[in-house]
């Protein structure tokens, strides 16, 4: 080849190259120029911290998107009953009403039993677990093939933590004393619960506090001492038991339209994961700081009686759950498929965790 050609074909490819770089920005900015307004609903009422304001909140998630966006992304959050009822956030963005919806997964058991998995699972993994299974251990991948054919995307928004076992107007004097008991408790708990001989009620959180109080139902849980003190909880009873062995976490799950999530460019894409990562580790940090403060306030300042639940209790529990979690599975096969995997995720991080967290926890007790 003459040294001619060469520079023929070198000056060539340099101008092609140039001219693929300069293209290449107008093409992408071409794309950012296109917006997207959105709408988030929410199973929880306005005002609430944590569910639906505050740090690492919904509301907080949607002005991160914006921001990062650059205004690209807008998402208008509205609580439960201010567009659609508390929880019809799953259909709702299933059939494209809405893009997207903040609550959790165990509200739609009814209509896949394997999504309370990816909320909590009584005697389950720590949010440091859970967030492992999630993010690396190949949850987040079992969670999206259970969402596809309702058309959802869903991922992890928020955690609360380990949360109270709950308030009991009287003390807890071994396992007899669930037999009979009025409790208002949710998800798979209830269902173990029952087992036991208690009377379950499902209430909003709206009412649980003039059920407690006027002798409707005889213990309820709810969150944690920050929530549950904001609820007034512990003026209608004052025996606050703190194992926490029904919701060792628990999720906020973000659901997203995906017709509309596959809509975005991957950039946005990108930016609401993130902003549903941030909002996972921010909404946990807040809520053991108020947490914190709280449970010291309310036995020291406000005579709860804050204690473990006893050990006849905790036993029994653990073997009904055991019994109750098997014969979910059995009935399902997804449910199965969920189940298998968590467990095994979990025998690994419990090995992990006894030799690390679990260690140094116990040199600080």
């Amino acid at each position: 080849m003459s040294l001619d050609r060469r520079k023929f074909l070198s000056a060539g490819a340099i101008a092609a190259g140039a001219s693929l770089a300069m293209g290449a920005p107008a093409i992408a900015t071409a794309a950012s120029d296109k917006t997207f307004n959105w709408k988030m609903t929410n199973a929880y009422p306005p005002g609430s911290p944590f569910y639906v304001q505050g740090p690492g909140s919904p509301t907080d998630f949607c002005k991160r998107v914006e921001a990062m966006s650059n205004g690209r992304l807008k998402i208008q959050h509205f609580a439960a009953g201010e567009l659609i009822p508390a929880l019809e956030g799953f259909d709702a963005v299933s059939s494209g009403l809405v893009e997207m919806n903040a609550a959790n997964a165990y509200f739609w058991a009814g209509k896949i039993p394997a999504a309370q998995y990816f909320t909590t699972v009584p005697f389950g993994m720590n949010t440091q677990g859970m967030n492992a299974w999630l993010y690396n251990g190949g949850a987040l991948k079992l969670w999206e093939e259970l969402y596809e054919p309702h058309g959802l995307v869903p991922m992890p928004m928020g955690n609360t933590g380990t949360q109270m076992t709950g308030w009991f107007r009287e003390p807890l004097d071994g396992i007899k004393s669930l037999d009979g008991l009025k409790m208002r408790i949710p998800g798979l708990a209830g269902k173990v619960y029952s087992e036991l001989g208690v009377a379950v009620r499902l209430l909003p959180g709206g009412e649980i506090f003039p059920a407690l109080e006027r002798g409707v139902i005889d213990a309820a849980e709810f969150v944690g001492p920050y929530q549950d003190r904001r609820m007034g909880l512990h003026k209608a009873a004052k025996n606050y038991y703190t194992t926490g062995w029904h919701e060792p976490t628990n999720v906020t799950e973000l659901i997203i339209n995906k017709k509309a999530w596959d809509s975005l460019p991957a950039d946005l894409q990108a930016i609401v994961r993130l902003c549903a990562q941030a909002c996972n580790a921010e909404s946990l940090a807040w809520s053991d700081a108020v947490n914190a403060e709280a449970l010291e306030d309310l036995v020291k300042n406000e005579g709860v009686n804050a204690q473990p639940l006893p050990d006849d209790i905790i036993a029994r529990l653990r073997e009904v759950t055991a019994d109750t979690l098997a014969s979910m599975a059995a009935a399902d096969a997804p449910t199965r498929k969920v189940h298998d995997h968590f467990m095994a995720f979990r025998e690994k991080y419990r090995y992990w965790s006894g030799i690390g967290e679990k260690g140094f926890m116990n040199l600080e007790s």
